[in-house]
């Protein structure tokens, strides 16, 4: 199977900075798209920002100008560069991807954990 892991969330102050990482292991073949989502509480989950094989973007409206979603393929690792936090980005950020893995002939839809992201004064 495929595992996501995400890093990188923490505390910061509105107008700050945070980058978060996604890193894919298993057996894979390969990666098709990969997303950040992310929850608040009480809220349901939105699509953040999504990339695929080709590096073509999609920002929800609320990100947009100021997260910035990237993807190395080399290391199976996706990023979120998220710029000018306010407190309403505050959420569990998850990391999401269609994926090979090896053996298989289709594609495969995996869930990171999540990493808490808050913004708060």
């Amino acid at each position: 199977q495929v595992q996501l892991v995400e890093s990188g969330g923490g505390l910061v102050q509105p107008g700050g900075s945070l980058r978060l990482s996604c890193a894919a292991s298993g057996t894979i073949f390969s990666i098709a798209d990969m997303g950040w989502y992310r929850q608040a509480p009480g809220k349901q989950r939105e699509r953040v920002a999504v990339i695929n094989s080709g590096g073509r973007t999609n920002y929800a409206d609320s990100v947009m100008g100021r997260f910035t979603v990237s993807r190395d393929s080399a290391k199976n690792t996706m990023y979120l560069q998220m710029n000018s936090l306010k407190p309403q980005d505050t959420a569990v950020y998850y990391c999401w991807t269609t994926a090979r893995p090896v053996g298989a002939t289709f594609l495969l839809a995996y869930w990171g954990q999540g990493t808490q992201v808050t913004v708060s004064s």
